[in-house]
């Protein structure tokens, strides 16, 4: 697990980035340098009283001027949050977690890079969290499951044991999953749904018990970004 040796700095600056500085603060890590931001209105102003320094594309000029070499990235959207993450990567540049005081990590679990547990979060023994994965407020995971590359766990979803989350796939709030589930890449699984059953790739579920009403094929150039190998 990467954890913070240097300023950081926050990629996003809506509402997910506030919940970011949150956590960090939170956590005693207060030698936040900045927030990076595409909305050039918000350039020059403070968000809980921190700047927004600048672009992302700038990434790597700021980080090197605010003496800076930790990032989190704390964009919503899963795969500009994975490809972000992997940008990052090849700058050199160092991605860490942020980790809530509040949430509660086996000592078995793994995580990834760029990984944020919000408040109240509980991953169980054994549990293997890729990078880039939002954990978000009060969620559970449950042993043995495996969340892939940029997956997005929102907030009270539970997830029982032995459970496969591929990359990107988004659980909505307040979802339930039964154990050894498989929930493919980047499938979404609708607010309050209870999933019983595997979910496909890029498929949309809603509903108790949860049931297809969306399906996206995935074309070669997906495929070769999120399933490395098997495209």
């Amino acid at each position: 697990m990467s954890a913070l040796s240097s300023r950081v700095l926050i990629l996003g600056a809506g509402g997910h980035g506030r919940v970011v500085l949150d956590i960090l603060q939170q956590s005693g890590h207060s030698d936040v340098a900045g927030f990076l931001d595409n909305n050039v209105e918000i350039h020059g102003r403070r968000i809980d009283g921190v700047p927004v320094l600048g672009g992302i594309a700038d990434v790597a000029r700021l980080a090197a001027e605010h003496d800076a070499r930790s990032i989190v990235i704390a964009i919503g959207d899963n795969g500009v949050r994975r490809g972000l993450a992997r940008s990052i990567r090849r700058l050199g540049l160092e991605l860490v977690n942020a980790i809530h005081p509040s949430a509660t990590i086996a000592a078995s679990a793994t995580l990834g890079r760029n990984v944020v547990a919000a408040a109240g979060v509980v991953v169980c023994a054994h549990c293997q969290i890729g990078d880039s994965v939002i954990l978000n407020t009060g969620c559970i995971v449950d042993h043995q499951t495996m969340v892939g590359e940029g997956a997005h766990i929102c907030p009270g979803v539970r997830v029982a044991g032995r459970v496969k989350i591929e990359s990107g796939a988004f659980l909505g709030i307040g979802s339930t999953v039964i154990p050894k589930v498989i929930i493919g890449c980047e499938a979404v699984v609708g607010a309050g749904a209870v999933v019983i059953g595997d979910v496909d790739a890029m498929s949309t579920v809603v509903g108790v018990p949860a049931r297809a009403v969306k399906r996206t094929d995935m074309d070669e150039d997906v495929a070769a970004l999120i399933l490395p190998g098997r495209a």
